[in-house]
């Protein structure tokens, strides 16, 4: 594997753990997204990155905290 690949894989894991939909499973021990992707979609957001994925939202817990101040 190239170095571009092997760091074109690592941003794109990188990508779905800023995700808030990117939940811990307690049945598969592991994080895995939690939106239902058709065929395509996975095929896109597996080739390109989270960006290319039509439910990716940054998630960011300090969010609630703004509001409150």
């Amino acid at each position: 594997m190239e170095k571009t690949d092997k760091k074109k894989k690592q941003l794109q894991v990188a990508d779905c753990e800023t995700c808030q939909y990117y939940d811990y499973d307690d049945e598969y021990g592991d994080y895995v997204c939690s939106q239902m992707l058709d065929e395509d979609e996975l095929v896109r957001v597996m080739e390109h990155g989270a960006p290319e994925c039509p439910y990716y939202r940054y998630y960011d817990e300090y969010t609630m905290v703004r509001k409150q101040n």
